[in-house]
Order: C-alpha cells, then structure tokens, then sequence
C-alpha cells in the first residue's frame, strides 16, 4: 500500500487488519516485510499522523513478529516500545530505559514479542539538522550508523509516550497543526539529546549476528531449495550448538523453528495471491512440507486459520 506523506495540514488515519503481509505495508512509505513467529490469528492497527516531513504513529501487533525495516529517505527513525521485554532490533535486546533510532539507509530488523505496542516518529533529516542548528544543538553521528539503541531516563521515555499519544489521540490537546509539528520536533531533539552513555556491543554478539547474518543470506539466495541445519553449519563455519546458540540469543529462537516460521510464512505469501493458480499440496510440497495433513496442521496451529481459508479470503 502506497501513501504519500501532506505538504500542508497534517493526515490522520486508523488502519486494522487480520492480514500480517498487510499490517507492514500500512505504515506510510516505510519498506517493511513482517513474519509471523507465534501461534494464533493475526490482529494489527496502526494510528498514524502524517506531517510536512514528520510522522508519528502508534502500531499494535498480537502475535510475535520478525519485521525487516526500513523508513523513508533522507528521514530518521525513533522507537519507543510501551513495554520493552522480549523485544530486539538487530538482536540487541530493548531495556526499559532504551529507545530504538535508525537512519532511512539502512535495513534494520525488530523481533516482537506478542500483544506489542510501539510509538514511532520519523523525521526528515534535513529538518532536524536544521532546527538543531538553531537552537545551537549538535547531533554529530546520531543520525548515522552508531547503536540502535538510545539510553535515557524511563521518565523521559514516558513523557514521549504520553506526548505521542496526546497528539495521536486528542488531537494534540487542540494545538494547531504547525504547535503539533513544532512540539514533535523539539520531543526528537531533546530525546536524542538526553541519551546516556551505555554499554559497547561486546565481540562475542559480533560474531554470533554475523553467524545468523550469513545464515539468512543463504536462505535468502536459494529459495527453491529445502535449506538444512547442515548447510547452515557448513555455510557458517560453525557446529550447530553454536548455530543454535547464535540463533537463539539473536533472533530468539532456535534454527530449525526459524526455517519452518520462514517457509510456513512464505507458502501462505504465496495462498494470498489471488493470481496463483497452483494446489495447495504442491505450493506445500514445493517448501518441503511433504505430508498434507502435516502441513495444514501446522499451518493451522501458526495461522490460527486452514491453508484453504487463507486461499478463499484471497479470492474474495
């Protein structure tokens, strides 16, 4: 789904769906794929107010997710999730005290837990270097390639949150548009001002993500191959307790559940297109799911839905 952000008033818009594929393409111009990891039908809503150059919005997730993101051009991104736990961005675990910053040239990748509120706020960078030129701030290397994570105050965190969801909710407490962009921007500014200083990511999680970062990379380039825990052994150059430990502490879960979340993700990718033409046994056949009634068990026990369900719904 496509929108484009205002150049005047700003843009409000509430958008629900049971359809994960559709849940990370609502948000406005942002490039995201979400894979479902924990059992049960998918619910998602995102609130979302669209400035000149500024978006803020909340997003609820019912099930655990794998989201790979990106945010527009040229834009900076904050994440403040409501409740931290279980929650990772490039298998960097969130403290309560932490929020999540990345810049629009680079993919970055969020594990969710369940029943998952987050704000968000991108804002151009153009704009922000601006208004921290004036007010004689510097953000030197905030804005490029550092942590993921920002350390400050939970109270500063939750003033933002209580902020957001003023501005969200109750239409900044009636301030004019241009009160609402002002106070969202000086919200951003004094966030990335307050960070404290923090712990440096240690070799060991260095050498488990590029483990798990190789790994994915060779999912990714044979997608017509049924991958295995040893390719992945062999691809990585390590032994598969350190396989499972890498996936584990980086992902949250083990390797094995991760090639069948992936395959059980992209057959029903494949269920909801409504050009497809194929049966469903040999869409299953063709991810390595051989035995029918295996696969529309596990399937269902996933997706909280059978795999013909999810093919009638696409056809409507």
């Amino acid at each position: 789904m496509q929108h484009n952000l205002p150049t005047n008033a700003p843009s409000k818009c509430t958008l629900a769906t049971t359809d994960v594929d559709q849940q990370a393409g609502n948000l406005t111009n942002w490039q995201q794929k979400y894979d479902q990891v924990s059992d049960g039908r998918f619910y998602g809503c995102i609130d979302e107010v669209a400035y000149d150059g500024l978006q803020v919005f909340k997003e609820y997730t019912q099930c655990a997710l794998r989201q790979q993101c990106k945010v527009w051009p040229n834009a900076l991104w904050l994440g403040i999730p409501v409740n931290a736990l279980n929650s990772k961005i490039n298998g960097l675990t969130i403290a309560d005290n932490q929020l999540m910053c990345r810049p629009s040239d680079c993919n970055f990748e969020l594990i969710t837990p369940a029943q998952f509120n987050i704000y968000g706020m991108v804002i151009n960078q153009d704009t922000l270097h601006q208004i921290a030129q004036q007010q004689g701030l510097s953000l030197q290397g905030i804005c490029e390639h550092g942590s993921p994570r920002i350390t400050t105050s939970p109270q500063a965190l939750q003033r933002a949150r209580e902020c957001i969801e003023q501005i969200i909710y109750a239409n900044g407490g009636g301030a004019s548009a241009a009160l609402q962009h002002d106070i969202l921007l000086n919200l951003v500014l004094h966030l990335l001002q307050s960070q404290l200083p923090q712990q440096k990511v240690t070799p060991s999680y260095k050498h488990r993500k590029n483990v798990v970062d190789k790994a994915k990379e060779f999912i990714h380039d044979h997608p017509d191959n049924i991958v295995t825990i040893t390719q992945l052994c062999e691809f990585t150059y390590v032994c598969r307790r350190t396989l499972q430990y890498s996936f584990e502490s980086i992902l949250g879960i083990n390797p094995l559940r991760f090639l069948r979340m992936t395959r059980l993700n992209q057959i029903r990718r494949e269920l909801s297109d409504p050009q497809q033409n194929k049966h469903i046994s040999m869409i299953a056949a063709n991810w390595g799911f051989w035995h029918p009634g295996q696969f529309a068990k596990d399937y269902k026990q996933l997706f909280g839905e059978n795999p013909s369900d999810t093919v009638k719904r696409a056809q409507l």
